[in-house]
């Protein structure tokens, strides 16, 4: 019996070319392995993204006062209703936004959307359960103590006419804070001192003698824009997409003006749109990664 320690010839033949078969497949496959797995990965935290954006800006806009909706034009600052802002020029969206945290209050809401008719006259509008007290603390908070109280606010009174115009938005860069309450839909307030439970008029020398008086009514301290900006068009063409918020247009201020407030919603977006059906209003986002060249990822959402 002779024993072997050695490979014959034919055997290092096939082994030489098993490893070939595997050099020439294997790499590729890990290869594909590899970037389906950086695929997935970034497909994966761009769908995760792009839906926390869609939904920070749902859940702002769910609770907008619904005629107050509008599209504006980056370039001229023009601005038309939403059913009528049609077209990509129409780059930012805006509305005023019902005070929702105030409604929900800690255990009773510190506004209650109701106006006592018998008790309300031209000067003083009565609305019972309501506290301005705990209203005022709040809207400081959620400002960020930026100096606006509930003295900056208005009401929206459920049932008026209205015009896109009558909500005090204002286009060129001017500013025009509402004068009287007869051409306005939004009715600038202030609290009565020593009645937690009354509104009066905030516009100087005019009260609400003017105007009809409905039972319910929307509260409202700020308008809320949703703005894409710092394109880089020598990258991927993409940009930031901010909030703004804490800005009163019935008092004249502007969106992108030294009053309002701003917080980054996503980065690295190359697409927001918009548009209305009736009173719903869908919206649309699309991102880009650096790492995968002319790879683009969009989503939708629908707010009734």
């Amino acid at each position: 019996m002779r024993n072997r320690f050695a490979f014959t010839m034919l055997e290092l033949v096939f082994v030489i070319v098993i490893m070939g078969i595997i050099g020439k497949f294997g790499v590729e496959f890990l290869a594909q392995a590899y970037n389906g797995f950086i695929y997935s990965k970034i497909n994966n935290e761009l769908q995760s993204n792009s839906g926390m954006a869609l939904e920070s800006i749902g859940s702002k806009l769910q609770f907008r006062i619904k005629d107050s909706v509008i599209g504006r034009v980056e370039s001229n600052n023009s601005f038309e209703p939403l059913g009528s802002a049609g077209g990509d020029e129409y780059n930012i969206l805006e509305w005023v936004g019902s005070d929702v945290d105030g409604y929900r209050g800690n255990s009773l809401p510190f506004w209650s959307g109701i106006i006592d008719l018998d008790e309300s006259n031209k000067t003083i509008l009565v609305s019972p359960e309501t506290n301005t007290t705990a209203l005022n603390d709040l809207i400081e908070t959620l400002s960020h103590n930026s100096g606006t109280d509930i003295n900056d606010s208005a009401i929206y009174l459920i049932g008026s006419d209205s015009n896109i115009h009558q909500y005090g938005w204002t286009d060129k860069n001017e500013t025009h804070p509402l004068t009287d309450h007869n051409s306005s839909v939004m009715h600038p307030i202030k609290s009565v001192s020593g009645h937690i439970d009354q509104f009066e008029s905030n516009i100087t020398g005019d009260d609400f003698s003017d105007i009809d008086i409905y039972e319910y009514y929307q509260f409202s301290w700020t308008a809320y824009a949703v703005a894409l900006e710092d394109y880089n068009d020598s990258g991927n063409g993409t940009g930031n997409l901010y909030l703004y918020y804490d800005y009163q247009p019935w008092h004249g201020e502007d969106f992108n003006g030294t009053e309002s407030s701003k917080s980054l919603i996503m980065k690295d977006v190359s697409t927001f749109r918009f548009k209305s059906v009736g009173s719903i209003v869908k919206i649309q986002v699309c991102v880009k990664s650096d790492l995968i060249k002319d790879y683009s990822l969009c989503k939708e959402k629908t707010i009734f």
